[in-house]
């Protein structure tokens, strides 16, 4: 997903992304504000995951987020 898209789309994600990820709190993810970057680094600052695993797991929910709204 691009972008411009995840930026759109990210009130309707920050709820599912609460699902995904609980140790990301509603404030972290308010400050995020759709930025693919501050998630990753958030996502490494919380799990421990490298850069490389962030960026998959996002992708990877980010594309069955799509897959959803696709239906």
């Amino acid at each position: 997903m691009n972008k411009d898209i995840f930026e759109g789309k990210w009130k309707e994600m920050r709820g599912q992304m609460r699902e995904w990820w609980g140790k990301l709190t509603d404030d972290e993810l308010e400050k995020a504000a759709g930025n693919s970057e501050q998630i990753i680094g958030l996502l490494q600052q919380k799990y421990g995951y490298t850069r490389e695993r962030a960026v998959e797991e996002l992708n990877k929910h980010v594309a069955e987020f799509k897959t959803v709204l696709k239906k």
